[in-house]
């Protein structure tokens, strides 16, 4: 019997494991694609815009050149 719960609890352990690794993984696409749109929304801004929250253009493009797995 205690060789079967061990084994039921090895099985959760790994069902755990894949599942906070898919829960994971998910959070990191969420988060690439939220930063993606936002450097898309930041490269549409005009000069205006990006001085109103005092950002110059070259940081602007800085910015949007990074590629969407980079903070």
């Amino acid at each position: 019997m205690a060789y079967a719960q061990s084994l039921y609890h090895a099985r959760s352990g790994h069902r755990t494991s894949v599942r906070r690794l898919f829960v994971e993984w998910r959070r990191a696409i969420k988060e690439w694609r939220r930063r993606a749109r936002s450097r898309r929304e930041l490269a549409a801004l005009c000069d205006r815009c990006l001085r109103d929250m005092r950002v110059t253009r070259y940081d602007a493009d800085r910015e949007v050149r990074k590629p969407f797995w980079r903070a």
